[in-house]
């Protein structure tokens, strides 16, 4: 009974050890580090130059790493509303200046003034001269705030707002005025690239074609990868995942907004956030792919496009209909596991591709192992974790069955000591 009862032991060991380890890659070609940690919930970053700016979503800091350490004080702090998806939520720039998106408030924790974006001079120390672009609603909420940002290659500056538990028309009701809700809005021009989005975490630009791609996430069922092409109507609260004929046929028209079907869906919610593409040296074999964080099962996913790269190609029969359905594997878009809630990928000008994690309050990196400057010291000398797991649980048994041979001696003589 003790046998089993520490079998069972290891077995759990085994299956939550990865949570406290270093992320697992397919790819033995990639090496994944902790880059930082040490962070307050971490929500997205973007690059000036060669300077990393992480945004943390509670406390309204802008955080500074440079030169590969993070620096003690903040480059900016501003108060924010952040229970539950409101605070301190996107970023982008444009050369040296920056855009922010975040829950404004007048003291950290207090009640909303309106999910806002802001542009700032980046002067290499602080970012000043703050200017409001977009006062966006925040109420009711408190879901759905979205805030991803992203600039694509002609310079547009692109943010997501969720619906904030509205229904109105920019929701497929069929009445209302526009709320600027449920939406992808041009930054400076304040024009919808997108309307009927339930709620998203990620936007991304392909570095080839300069099309506008974004995650989706849906009620209970039906996370969405989706390519977003002008005048895209993304279908919420009508459809979510793949329509159905009765569906379509329930869809409003408004103004010149087309519905397109997801590229990808997942039947059962992952909570699908950030996404990229890499286009740099080194990662060569993934110029066609995109890749895509999740935050309930801290996955990274990995999708192969088509020769147009308006669409993905798969290998398993059962992924052709671009539906993982209940019940269905994943192992052919399971990239990488072990990351924690994702909520940024991004590409740094030394080309390597890092990973932000809220759970863990760190920032990964991933680099190819022909990129790194001592391959001896981050590769060859290191113990792989997945192989650290069974160790780990090797000796812990070991050291569980030695204690109870100690016991059944110990009480063996006793047995015999006594009259």
């Amino acid at each position: 009974m003790k046998i089993k009862l520490i079998l069972v032991l290891a077995f759990f060991l085994f299956e939550i050890l990865p949570a406290f380890g270093e992320p697992i890659l397919k790819d033995e070609d990639l090496v994944v580090k902790k880059f930082v940690s040490n962070l307050s919930r971490p929500t997205t970053i973007a690059f000036v130059g060669n300077d990393m700016l992480v945004l943390q979503k509670d406390d309204g800091k802008v955080r500074l790493i440079s030169n590969g350490m993070l620096q003690e004080k903040p480059v900016l702090d501003v108060s924010v509303s952040n229970d539950s998806e409101r605070g301190l939520l996107g970023i982008t720039t444009v050369d040296s200046t920056v855009y922010l998106y975040f829950t404004e408030s007048t003291t950290d924790g207090g009640q909303p003034l309106g999910n806002r974006i802001y542009r700032y001079d980046w002067d290499g120390q602080a970012l000043a001269n703050p200017a409001l672009i977009q006062d966006l609603p925040a109420t009711p909420g408190p879901y759905h705030d979205g805030g991803a940002m992203v600039t694509g290659l002609d310079g547009t500056v692109y943010a997501v707002i969720g619906d904030l538990n509205r229904n109105g028309i920019l929701q497929n009701y069929p009445t209302g005025q526009p709320d600027d809700t449920s939406v992808i809005l041009r930054v400076e021009q304040g024009t919808y690239q997108a309307i009927g989005i339930r709620n998203s975490f990620g936007l991304a630009i392909d570095p080839l074609t300069g099309n506008l791609w974004q995650t989706e996430n849906g009620p209970d069922s039906y996370d969405e990868v989706n390519l977003v092409h002008p005048n895209f109507n993304s279908g919420w609260e009508t459809i979510m995942g793949p329509a159905t004929e009765s569906e379509l046929s329930l869809l409003p028209s408004f103004e010149n907004f087309v519905y397109s079907e997801p590229e990808f869906s997942w039947q059962e919610v992952v909570t699908p956030t950030a996404l990229s593409f890499t286009d740099s040296a080194g990662f060569e074999k993934y110029k066609n792919s995109l890749f895509v964080g999740d935050c309930n099962f801290g996955n990274l996913y990995k999708f192969e496009l088509n020769s147009d790269r308006t669409e993905f190609v798969f290998d398993d029969p059962a992924l052709t209909d671009r539906v993982i359905n209940a019940g269905e594997r994943m192992e052919e878009i399971v990239f990488g596991t072990g990351f924690g809630c994702i909520t940024d990928l991004e590409v740094a000008p030394d080309g390597s591709l890092y990973v932000v994690s809220l759970t863990h309050d760190a920032i990964y990196r991933i680099t190819p192992k022909t990129m790194m400057a001592d391959k001896t010291q981050d590769v060859d000398s290191t113990i792989p974790i997945q192989y650290l797991e069974f160790i780990t649980i090797a000796a812990l048994i070991i050291i569980a069955i030695t204690v109870l041979k100690k016991m059944r001696n110990k009480n063996t003589q006793s047995k015999t000591a006594q009259p």
